[in-house]
């Protein structure tokens, strides 16, 4: 099993009102709602850097949407009817 260590951490006094709240809340120690936060707030964020080098990889490699791709995903969320555009 994997050893735990033992992190020290500075909080505004609002912040840690608000943690102890949650932990009250939940019936959790204050440090597993840090400890779950932190889980949640580093896997979010590897996922968002690998998509941005995905993208940056794609873009080197010049792998670009088309003009008309684009329009079509702009119309879609848009709500708007499909248009011609003069070339």
């Amino acid at each position: 099993m994997a050893e735990n260590r033992v992190m020290t951490l500075r909080l505004e006094p609002e912040l840690r009102k608000r943690l102890d709240g949650l932990a009250k809340a939940q019936r959790r120690s204050r440090s597993f709602i840090a400890a779950e936060a932190i889980r949640q707030y580093v896997a979010v964020n590897e996922w968002q850097i690998e998509e941005i080098s995905k993208g940056m990889a794609e873009a080197d490699r010049g792998e670009f949407a088309s003009d008309e791709q684009v329009r079509h995903t702009m119309n879609k969320w848009t709500g708007r009817k499909p248009t011609r555009r003069a070339k």
